[in-house]
């Protein structure tokens, strides 16, 4: 049997390294659990290592899978600048590319070929200013980083607190490279809104900022402190839970999601990498990307191995039981359709984690 050959492309070196682990975990369970077989075929996946935001160096990477490795699928992508020119090459080979993490609303509108199993920054933000609307908290501030999924987030909040006639004191954009948050803590407490939604990369930058919320006193002020699960990520969040605890966030996916698929998946993660490597948002949608393929491949719209626009069609409307819950992908847009939880960062069991605790349904981008 011809294997499957699958291109996947990420971060595996430098300060973003741990996605691409992610995605090799997540990846690795799926394939365990089914023979390391897709659609009865085995699998080949030929990585490529982009090391964050570098768009040509993925271009190219993606070029070479394309043409020298001949392979049928390309997947994977971190970061959405990385997506939007891996799009351009899937569109003129006409090959499938299932996105396993970048959140721009913009990716699958921009490439007819690409198909998200992932989520975006506005899907899980606005439910979160609903959320907040409905406890009351109508005067607040944001802070977001000073990049494009920043602002996604920042639209994304500020519309849903507008919309419900609440009021937005002030818009904060802190650059990429901000270390010293003392400026915005100082300009909040002046402020003195209810609360302050923040979005940072998943990484270092919140650990940063929650760090100078603890160091200067804001949590006594009364503000009340949200953000997206990016910034309580699961595979990092032990070694930041103290600074995070009793953060509210919202996002599509946590570690201790109570559900049978979702200990089936948790269980052969820990089985696999003991209990140093804990599952993330990366690591469950590269599970479901393997997931996805496998069922669109297998479906009788790709009768007869269809490739390009046909294997493509194979993905719209599909349904998954997904260790984070119910997905879908919308057969339009071939976005990813799903439930959003609101969560509270706690210890549990000796472990930290996002405990969720509020659920939005069958939530779509909003930027679409």
């Amino acid at each position: 049997m011809r294997p499957l050959r699958i291109g996947v492309i990420g971060s595996w070196s430098g300060p973003y390294a741990g996605g691409g682990r992610q995605f090799d975990a997540g990846m690795a369970v799926w394939l365990a659990a089914h023979n390391q077989h897709i659609a009865g075929r085995p699998v080949e996946l030929l990585r490529r290592d982009v090391p964050g935001s570098a768009p040509e160096q993925a271009r190219r990477h993606a070029q070479d899978l394309v043409e020298s490795e001949r392979v049928e699928l390309l997947a994977g992508l971190d970061f959405s600048s990385n997506a939007y020119a891996v799009g351009n090459v899937a569109t003129q080979a006409k090959l499938p590319l299932v996105v396993m993490n970048a959140a721009s609303s913009g990716i699958t509108a921009r490439c007819p070929f690409a198909v998200r199993v992932s989520f975006t920054i506005g899907q899980v933000a606005l439910p979160l200013a609903r959320w907040a609307l409905q406890q009351g908290l109508r005067n607040v501030c944001t802070v977001v980083a000073d990049y494009a999924s920043g602002v996604d987030a920042e639209s994304a909040f500020v519309s849903g607190i507008t919309a419900g006639g609440g009021q937005v004191g002030a818009m904060l954009r802190v650059p990429l490279s901000t270390l010293d948050y003392s400026a915005y803590m100082l300009r909040l407490r002046e402020l003195k809104p209810q609360a302050v939604f923040f979005f940072l990369p998943s990484g270092q930058m919140p650990a940063t900022f929650l760090k100078f919320w603890r160091d200067r006193g804001m949590a006594d002020t009364g503000i009340r402190l949200l953000a997206t699960g990016d910034a309580t990520d699961d595979h990092y969040l032990e070694g930041i839970g103290e600074l995070a605890d009793g953060l509210v966030t919202s996002h599509h996916y946590s570690f201790a999601h109570d559900s049978a698929a979702n200990r089936r998946f948790t269980g052969i993660f820990e089985n696999e990498y003991g209990s140093h490597l804990r599952p993330g948002y990366f690591a469950v949608a590269a599970h479901d990307a393997l997931a996805a393929v496998d069922a669109a491949m297998s479906s009788p719209a790709a009768r007869g191995n269809a490739t390009g626009e046909r294997l493509v069609d194979a993905f719209r409307g599909l349904k998954l039981d997904s260790p984070r819950g119910p997905v879908e992908i919308d057969a339009h847009t071939r976005d990813i359709v799903q439930t959003v939880y609101i969560r509270r960062v706690e210890r549990r069991d000796g472990r930290w984690v996002n405990r969720e605790f509020e659920r939005f349904e069958r939530v779509r981008d909003p930027g679409v």
